[in-house]
């Protein structure tokens, strides 16, 4: 199996992390670069402690927001 795209900058590969999605041409997962901004870091902490680039971190953003947007949530009593 391949790398694929899932969104742009994003890629799942089997052979990187067991297929997480990551930032393209990186090992760094977009659930860690979420969970960074999430607790308070900035773009620019980010950007300089795992060596990012700012499109990079807002790919992340954009495949959370996409998987956000494409998330159903129905309650069963």
């Amino acid at each position: 199996m391949q790398a694929v795209e899932v969104y742009p900058g994003i890629i799942s590969d089997p052979h990187i992390l067991g297929g997480k999605p990551v930032i393209k041409g990186t090992r760094v997962p977009v659930s860690l670069v979420l969970g960074k901004l999430a607790g308070g870091m900035s773009m620019d902490e980010v950007t300089y402690e795992y060596y990012l680039t700012s499109e990079g971190i807002r790919a992340a953003l954009g495949y959370a927001e996409q998987l956000a947007d494409e998330f159903i949530y129905v309650a069963q009593d």
